[in-house]
């Protein structure tokens, strides 16, 4: 009986097929609109997490200053000193490394190529800290870091834009008004979560950035990787202590400095991306029930068509209840075609999206099930009234309906 009420409810589907696809157009932009949103939205959360996660694991950045969210600004204000470096190396415990660093935009050239690129000066505790890997080469010695040498290591981009094929270890390299020996290539990270290429960068030696490139003594930024996560808090607080101490900030005054958690700020971008995709979905399913309005709507209109048609199937024997299912099975069909093609375009949306923002497409088959459920309950909903008023109306009267 229920696979008869589907076969003419594909029936009056495909007789009517412009009315029928204008009637589930809503369903289809509410579903659509859901899978799109949170397939986007998974995508872009999973991209900040692996995004941070290449900054570093377990990480603490401490950066002298105002509060700020974000890649270091490049202001020399306040900036630390390396015998606050040297305090958090003797007095902190539990840390796998603490590296301080300094960056600038300088111009690095390679015979007739030049390239404007992020020139970062620290020690060999950065490749630590940081979780970077060498594919080449080998970072810098104590000897290098103590004399501040001429020497480099240089990021995947580096290497593509400014030797091609060519081998860069062993090779000179121009930086500024200066030249270095490049000892390394970094294994390539990609984008960052600000959007920058992390790959774009050269290393050098701190006291041959000081010397050669900056000028001064300052250091923007100091990086702590603690060795256990449930340690980060005790960690974090220690290091906060130090800096006050070093620093000599009052009980009563507040810090000149920032020490920030990356997992919190992965947490936090995590949540806000979570709360816009809930907000988004919360506009679909207006579109949803805008859906099933129309589907309610075009049930009507088909009941007051097929007035007779429904006397003239009461009058031979048909039913209440099956002349019920009917109408309701036709409803349902209508809904779940439309989540069927929302889903679709939902998806196609998404993929497309993904490789234009080249984030991970996070489809959740979750989502994608209770969606197509979801929009199976609308024709239910919906169709249920319709579907009554077809079951409860006089075969006589019906009959005489023209």
């Amino acid at each position: 009986m229920v696979w008869e009420a589907v076969k003419l409810a594909l029936r009056s589907v495909t007789r009517n097929a412009l009315r029928s696809f204008l009637t589930l157009l809503g369903i289809v932009i509410g579903v659509a609109a859901v899978i799109a949103m949170v397939t986007i939205g998974s995508g872009t959360s999973q991209k900040v997490q692996s995004s941070l996660s290449a900054l570093g694991s377990n990480m603490l950045i401490a950066r002298p200053g105002a509060n700020t969210f974000g890649p270091p600004t490049g202001s020399d204000a306040r900036s630390f000193e390396e015998k606050n470096v040297t305090a958090l190396r003797a007095n902190l415990t539990g840390v796998r490394g603490i590296a301080p660093s300094s960056q600038k935009l300088a111009v690095v050239v390679f015979g007739a190529q030049n390239f404007e690129t992020t020139i970062t000066g620290t020690d060999s505790d950065f490749f630590t800290v940081q979780d970077w890997t060498l594919t080449e080469g080998r970072p810098f010695s104590d000897s290098e870091i103590r004399s501040g040498a001429s020497v480099c290591v240089v990021g995947e981009t580096i290497r593509t834009t400014l030797f091609g094929s060519l081998d860069p270890v062993g090779q000179q390299l121009r930086v500024g008004n200066f030249s270095c020996l490049i000892i390394g290539l970094l294994a390539p990270k990609g984008q960052s979560a600000f959007g920058s290429d992390q790959d774009s960068t050269v290393i050098m030696p701190m006291r041959t950035y000081q010397r050669r490139l900056a000028g001064n003594t300052r250091i923007s930024t100091i990086s702590i990787s603690v060795t256990e996560q449930s340690d980060i808090p005790n960690v974090q607080a220690a290091a906060e202590q130090i800096l006050r101490e070093q620093r000599r900030i009052g009980p009563n005054d507040e810090d000149n400095f920032t020490v920030r958690d990356m997992t919190q700020i992965a947490s936090t971008l995590a949540s806000t991306s979570t709360v816009m995709t809930g907000l988004l979905g919360a506009v679909a399913a207006v579109s949803l029930l805008v859906g099933g309005i129309g589907i309610m709507n075009i049930m009507l209109v088909s009941v007051t068509e097929r007035t007779r048609e429904i006397g003239i199937r009461l009058a031979i024997g048909a039913l209440e209840g099956q002349v019920l299912t009917q109408f309701l099975v036709e409803s349902i069909v209508l809904s779940l075609l439309g989540g069927i093609i929302g889903i679709l375009t939902g998806l196609a949306i998404a993929g497309a999206a993904s490789l234009g923002m080249d984030i991970p497409f996070a489809a959740d088959i979750r989502i994608i099930a209770l969606a197509f459920i979801f929009s199976g309950l609308i024709g239910v909903v919906f169709g249920y009234f319709p579907a009554r008023r077809a079951a409860r109306l006089d075969p006589i009267e019906a009959l005489r309906h023209e």
